[in-house]
């Protein structure tokens, strides 16, 4: 794989997408920095991060996606290998908080931000942005994050932890076609909160109990409702409260 580290920059996914459409990258190819000016996050929310203490990487994926319906795969794909990857630095009590947040315990400790762009031919090209909170350890303004060091007492080597996540994206991409079913149940069977009754709030600011039943194949949550209905919804239409 092809690995470009820089300094700074406003945005890896940014700047990554630019240097795909612009020349003809090998797949796989890895961005890191160790400052993001303009970090994103779902829906065009803002992502910080303490300069040189936190995993800040993009990866380019093609010739996986080949149909818009199909898009959640990646992020099922993203999400399982960040967490193999974690699991191999022995980090503890590992889950997916809908659809890509990476929690340790109650403590959001990643985010992926996948973004896909459909080429003339046909192609889908994706961009995987990951944050992952490393050796930062003051989170005295963030009460729900935490980080590898906080968790294990342990400092950890970003760039090896790059290098070991794109491997197991690698991977999974490869055996997707044959594992799939797998991966799906892996990815449900990894889900926060998932079979609990929980507190939620809809888009209206109406707060109910629901219960996660799983992930439709297009990505939405489906919840269980207190009248027996099962509802699905679209990223930022509901908030777990927790």
């Amino acid at each position: 794989m092809k690995l470009i580290k820089l300094d700074a920059i406003d945005s890896t996914n940014d700047f990554l997408k630019s240097l795909s459409s612009q020349d003809e990258l090998e797949n796989f190819t890895v961005v890191t920095a160790e400052n993001q000016t303009k970090g994103k996050g779902q829906m065009g929310a803002k992502w910080s991060s303490e300069t040189g203490k936190n995993l800040i990487m993009s990866v380019l994926v093609k010739d996986f996606l080949f149909d818009n319906e199909q898009v959640f795969n990646l992020s099922i794909v993203v999400s399982l290998a960040v967490l193999d990857a974690l699991k191999s630095l022995n980090i503890p009590d590992l889950c997916i908080k809908w659809p890509n947040d990476i929690m340790s315990y109650n403590k959001k400790i990643g985010g992926i931000l996948i973004e896909n762009t459909l080429k003339s031919d046909g192609r889908i090209v994706s961009v995987v942005g990951i944050g992952i909170n490393v050796n930062q350890t003051n989170y005295e303004d963030l009460p729900r994050g935490s980080s590898l060091a906080v968790i294990s007492g342990k400092t950890f080597d970003k760039d090896n932890l790059a290098i070991l996540i794109t491997k197991k994206i690698q991977e999974k991409t490869e055996l997707w076609i044959t594992s799939s079913s797998l991966f799906w149940i892996d990815y449900f069977n990894s889900l926060f909160k998932k079979g609990v009754p929980m507190p939620f709030k809809n888009l209206e600011d109406k707060n109910f109990m629901g219960i996660i039943q799983g992930v439709s194949l297009n990505g939405k949550l489906q919840v269980l409702l207190e009248d027996d209905s099962v509802s699905e919804f679209e990223i930022k239409e509901i908030q777990m409260l927790y």
